[in-house]
């Protein structure tokens, strides 16, 4: 049975996949969900255990997919979507501690775990967009690894342009140059002068702006895309059935700022895999932190750290959970949402709360501690981490220790940060092979205000779409 996708807002029809994968966000600002959750059974998870990472991937994201692609294209995009990582097992595990692992996200194309969704998410999109005989304007607001790992994944696309919105001096350099060096025509990088926050609020006024979406073909692929979901969900089967699942229940810590990936972990959760507790980790920007220990969702502010990717206060993908959370009532969602927009926050009622605490714990990392865990893992390991995994690391071993593993989800690579790195331990990472000389490259980036109509503008006289129509 196809599987079709409603609205977190519920204003808007259901859908299937191939809308889902190129609108990105619902026509009613909500974000999209499936109508309902498909689940694997025990003795499905036992037989998957023996697969390896591809055809792992195809059994978990198909009853998303449904006949929306052939199963034919469907493996091939897989396979090709995970042939350019530098790791036979794609996301493998490695043990940091007693009963403590971690799942190294970062051996894609751009060294950080978005590569494990937009590599596939990139090949689906072209192939419905020639099925179609359309092309798309793709916009992106990254915090960092979004954007260059979209970057990778459509430049030369067929059928999509590409826009990337980052705020200006928020992000590492490496960060910016996998932005800004490719040289494919249909890649735009568009610095604006704001945060992320800013970025991201562009976005979500261009899908908005009714005549404007229609106009340019306008999808998105950062998190609230919900193939980016489906495809990142993979990843918390494979490290928990190389760990005893599913007889043996799982924790995963994961640092996180948009919040799309720990809710990849919630979904794997609610089609059948054991978790024991989903650990929220962020950086002194810990709005969703607070939101875990007093049920109050406020924005207070950004502060730049060094962790850049989790300096985010608006986690989109918090929307999807607190639908789950407040029994799928669109009503009770938009009354909570309105609030966050336009008095700054939220107060989850309190069998909501109490839902998110019987699944999630959360804790947080000053940039001291961030710093002191890269040196501490150095000092012990020999092993350079980035400051997320760190943020992540410190977070993960100040919980209560459970007979359950505690995976830490690694999600970039230390070169990336090098900065921050090399403050911590003396010791400057070096760019893996494959991106020699990505910091001597010419760049290519416009400057942009934070001004939506800016944006409108630039978009409407750089996609193909809009100067053909």
């Amino acid at each position: 049975m196809a599987m079709k996708y409603i609205s977190t807002r519920g204003d808007t029809a259901s859908v299937g996949f191939e809308d889902v994968l190129l609108r990105g966000l619902a026509g009613d600002g909500g974000l999209y969900v499936p109508e309902r959750w498909p689940t694997l059974s025990r003795d499905d998870m036992v037989r998957m255990g023996s697969l390896n990472y591809q055809d792992l991937a195809y059994e978990v994201m198909v009853p998303f997919v449904g006949d929306a692609i052939s199963r034919e294209d469907f493996r091939r995009h897989i396979g090709a979507a995970y042939a350019g990582f530098n790791h036979r097992a794609i996301t493998p595990l490695v043990q940091t501690g007693t009963n403590e692992w971690s799942l190294e996200l970062h051996h894609g194309p751009t060294l950080a775990f978005k590569d494990v969704a937009l590599q596939l998410l990139g090949r689906l999109m072209d192939q419905v967009l020639r099925k179609r005989d359309t092309y798309a304007s793709i916009v992106c607001a990254t915090s960092g690894d979004t954007g260059g790992a979209a970057v990778d994944a459509f430049a030369g696309a067929e059928r999509a342009d590409l826009f990337v919105l980052l705020p200006r001096g928020r992000v590492s350099e490496v960060q910016r140059r996998m932005m800004t060096t490719n040289r494919a025509g249909n890649i735009h990088a568009l610095e604006i002068d704001g945060n992320f926050d800013d970025c991201q609020g562009i976005v979500k006024a261009m899908f908005a702006h009714d005549d404007f979406r229609k106009a340019v073909a306008l999808s998105g692929v950062n998190s609230i895309n919900w193939a980016r979901i489906v495809a990142q969900t993979v990843y918390y089967f494979t490290a928990a059935l190389a760990l005893g699942g599913p007889d043996r229940k799982v924790s995963f810590t994961v640092p996180t700022g948009n919040f799309g990936d720990i809710f990849a972990g919630y979904v794997a959760a609610r089609m059948g895999l054991p978790i024991d507790r989903l650990v929220i980790a962020t950086n002194i920007n810990d709005i969703l932190a607070r939101t875990f220990v007093s049920g109050r969702h406020e924005r207070t502010g950004v502060e730049p750290t060094a962790s850049p990717s989790m300096d985010i206060e608006i986690s989109s993908n918090f929307e999807r959970l607190v639908f789950d959370l407040v029994d799928r009532d669109p009503a009770v969602l938009r009354g909570l949402m309105a609030g966050l927009n336009q008095s700054g926050g939220f107060t989850l009622p309190a069998p909501a709360l109490e839902a998110l605490r019987a699944q999630f714990d959360a804790g947080s990392a000053d940039e001291a501690q961030t710093a002191a865990m890269i040196r501490r893992t150095h000092e012990e390991m020999g092993v350079l981490i980035d400051p997320h995994t760190a943020v992540a690391l410190h977070v993960a071993r100040g919980q209560e220790r459970k007979t359950s593993p505690m995976v830490v989800l690694s999600t970039a690579h230390a070169a990336k940060f090098p900065d921050a790195v090399e403050a911590a331990t003396g010791i400057r990472p070096v760019l893996p092979p494959g991106h020699d000389g990505l910091l001597d490259r010419d760049e290519r980036i416009t400057p942009l205000p934070n001004d939506v109509a800016a944006v409108e503008a630039f978009i409407l006289d750089h996609s193909r779409i809009s100067r053909t129509s």
